[in-house]
């Protein structure tokens, strides 16, 4: 395993460049980068690169969507080095318009794990007080705990924190942890 996924905390850190998009980076619990992602504006259809550094020369995760603009979309997650795919994100739709919710799927797609917003009144809240309050997600694998993701609020930066000392057995592939976080960043940062 590439060691930019043995870490237990990380910082996912998304800067919007106007017209040309944004850029994602990610750094380790001491603050060193680890993967960086340069993503178009206006795109239909996302399709995330992580890279191991601003570069852009070693892809090392692959996420995309499996449709034009869908409302509960899949997002495949693919280790890029090795071509294997790693699992699937899936938003929940409806459920995600009260409280962001979000599916992990193994590669046979069953629900193996879910990503859920902290409470439905803290979401609501976030909602109409135009995301004033900062979002905690709770991410879950088999009922049990593995791994907290922490919104930092700034207005012109949104930051990701990412703890996954709850995960003992290692149960969620890094990998797709940070893909998710990286979803989590772009898909509901874009409705804020």
């Amino acid at each position: 395993m590439n060691p930019k996924f043995t870490h237990t905390q990380y910082l996912v850190r998304k800067q919007v460049m106007s017209l040309v998009g944004a850029k994602i980076d990610i750094f380790d619990g001491s603050g060193q980068p680890v993967l960086f992602s340069q993503m178009k504006a206006f795109k239909l259809k996302e399709d995330i690169r992580l890279f191991s550094d601003d570069t852009m020369q070693e892809e090392l995760i692959s996420i995309q969507a499996r449709s034009i603009i869908d409302f509960s979309a899949i997002y495949d997650v693919v280790d890029s080095t090795t071509g294997e795919s790693l699992g699937s994100l899936r938003r929940k739709g409806v459920k995600s318009m009260l409280k962001d919710e979000w599916a992990i799927l193994d590669t046979s797609e069953r629900e193996i794990g879910l990503i859920k917003e902290d409470s439905a009144l803290m979401a609501l809240l976030r909602r109409f007080l135009t995301n004033l309050i900062p979002q905690k997600f709770h991410v879950e694998m088999g009922g049990a705990p593995v791994a907290l993701f922490k919104q930092d609020l700034n207005p012109f930066v949104g930051k990701l924190k990412l703890d996954f000392s709850l995960d003992k057995g290692n149960q969620l592939d890094r990998r797709l942890g940070l893909a998710a976080a990286v979803l989590l960043v772009v898909i509901e940062g874009q409705q804020g």
